[in-house]
This record gives C-alpha cells, sequence and structure tokens, in this order.
C-alpha cells in the first residue's frame, strides 16, 4: 500500500510562513504529478499548487505569489513553502501524487491554522 507522509503544518499568525513536506516512496515519486490541496470546513477539496515532472507549476489564484511548491528528487519529498498566510488559508492541506497509470495517492492530511 502506498503511503505518502505529509509534516509541517501548525498555527500561526496572519503574515507567518509554514513549510509543508509530503514524503513518497521513491518507485512513485520522480514521474508522478505532484499536488497540495486544502479543505476548509464546510467547502470542497481545491488545488492550491501543481508540479509536473517537467517542473512546470500551477497555482491557484489565490496563492500565487505566497506559496511555492517544489520538490527533492533525492529525498523523494514535495513541499509547499507558504509565505504571508492569511485567515482564509486555514484549511486541512492535503498532498496528492498522481502516477502514470492515472492512479492518485493521497497524504493523510495536515492542519493549517493562521489566526491572530
Amino acid at each position: 500500500q502506498v503511503q505518502l507522509v505529509e509534516s509541517g503544518g501548525g498555527s500561526v499568525q496572519p503574515g507567518g510562513s509554514l513549510r509543508l513536506s509530503c514524503a513518497a516512496p521513491g518507485s512513485i515519486f520522480r514521474a508522478s504529478v505532484k499536488g497540495w490541496y486544502r479543505q476548509a470546513p464546510g467547502k470542497e477539496r481545491e488545488l492550491v499548487a501543481a508540479l509536473t515532472p517537467a517542473a512546470t507549476t500551477t497555482y491557484a489564484d489565490s496563492v500565487k505569489g505566497r506559496f511555492t511548491i517544489s520538490r527533492d528528487n533525492a529525498k523523494n519529498t514535495v513541499y509547499l513553502q507558504m509565505t504571508n498566510l492569511k485567515p482564509e488559508d486555514t484549511a486541512v492541506y492535503y498532498c496528492k501524487l498522481r502516477v502514470i497509470s492515472g492512479n492518485d495517492y493521497w497524504g493523510q492530511g495536515t492542519q493549517v491554522t493562521v489566526s491572530s
């Protein structure tokens, strides 16, 4: 069973920063499309950022200029660096890897709370 292990969530004040990490098995990491999603209470899960094997990135308009998705192939880990956090960024954040076969693998989710 494929497991993605997330870490790095927590509580910060508005304007603060956090870095989320998602470690995946090496067998699926490099060729996969990597994404970070979030789900706030009462809302649908939404794409925050994505990174293709060719290093093309996509960001939700609401996080452009504040969030950065990156990867470390040696560590089989994808990151989401979040800066200038706002209360509306509060959500459970999930990483997802989509492999060549089309299967999706999800992390367990990590809570991010932005509050003064």
